[in-house]
């Protein structure tokens, strides 16, 4: 690792905090859709966490996260700082162990997320639109209460609670296959949180992991390729849950000793991945969700694979950008 101070999740940790979580989190369904499988030339085996509580896998992480905190610490309260989905989760962690819960979103946050959290009792204050302005109202909103911030992917517990997602689908995919594994696993990134939890969880199997960013919000290509954490701001892009200024620290040294590569796509690829999700699969994806997939359709071929796993994160998509996906 780059940094012998920094505590670093284990393999172990995804697997403890399986069981940790059982009971808590949905194990979501792995799709097959036959018309993906022939424009892959491939299998490809869909984790819909789209079918997760709150939408979107982030529920893994914020559940796992908060339930380790001892319950004195955890009675003051919770903050984050996100986008939309990481914010439903804490919201939901918050409603279940019955605590207050503060979250720093950006302005243009989608109002499907935005919803999403005032509905499950959190307070809302809007902070800028990225993640460096989300995180200084989290931490003034600590001064403030004591609460305790719930990191949005930066964390050990948040990548192995997020890493329980991969791990179920190696199971399944196990399962259908009598034995079989995945030669390759598409995973996108914002933070590096679900990508750090499946290089763990895909730690001493055969699967090769691929990280997928929006072109102009690929802090972690151009990170990987720097040999180095480096800034990136935000350019346009559908994927809303996918435009963190610089990936997690912990993120990082994970991806850089697993990782087999990483993708970038565009925002045509990732309507058409989430057009075919829909139309295809009958699953609605948020862009975000779907970026893993266009990925896997663009290079699957290139990586002389035949099992694809392809992460469909998560399903929040605001109604005004999924009509303009659609063309309505």
């Amino acid at each position: 690792m780059n940094d012998s101070t920094l505590s670093i999740p284990t393999p172990n940790d995804v697997r403890y905090a399986a069981e940790r979580l059982a009971g808590k989190v949905l194990r979501t369904p792995v799709l097959r859709i036959p018309a993906i499988n022939e424009l892959a030339h491939a299998e490809v085996y869909i984790k819909a966490e789209n079918l997760q509580r709150i939408g979107a896998f982030k529920a893994r992480g914020a559940l796992h996260a908060v339930g380790r905190l001892d319950a004195a610490i955890r009675a003051r309260g919770i903050i984050t700082y996100s986008s939309g989905n990481h914010a439903q989760a804490v919201a939901l962690a918050a409603k279940e162990y019955g605590i207050q819960a503060d979250i720093a979103m950006p302005v243009d946050a989608p109002t499907i997320k935005v919803e999403g959290v005032r509905a499950l009792g959190a307070n809302i204050v809007f902070a800028g639109t990225t993640s460096t302005e989300r995180r200084n109202a989290a931490l003034a909103i600590r001064e403030r209460t004591g609460g305790t911030i719930i990191e949005p992917f930066d964390d050990g517990d948040i990548i192995a609670g997020q890493g329980t997602a991969t791990l179920e689908l190696l199971e399944e995919v196990e399962r259908q296959t009598n034995g079989e594994a995945l030669d390759a696993l598409f995973v996108p990134v914002g933070g590096g949180g679900l990508i750090a939890g499946a290089c763990l969880a895909t730690a001493g199997t055969s699967t090769r992991v691929y990280s997928v960013e929006p072109e102009g919000c690929d802090a972690m290509a151009r990170s990987l390729e720097a040999g180095k954490r480096v800034e990136v701001p935000p350019g346009p892009t559908l994927a809303d849950g996918l435009k963190p200024v610089m990936v997690g620290e912990r993120n990082f040294a994970i991806a850089q000793n697993y990782l087999a590569g990483s993708y970038r796509v565009n925002d045509d690829e990732i309507r058409h991945a989430l057009r075919l999700l829909l139309f295809a699969g009958k699953v609605l994806a948020e862009p975000s969700g779907a970026a893993a997939l266009a990925a896997a359709l663009k290079h699957g071929l290139s990586e002389n694979t035949n099992r694809i796993g392809v992460i469909v994160s998560g399903g929040n998509v605001d109604k005004g950008v999924l009509v303009g996906v659609l063309g309505c």
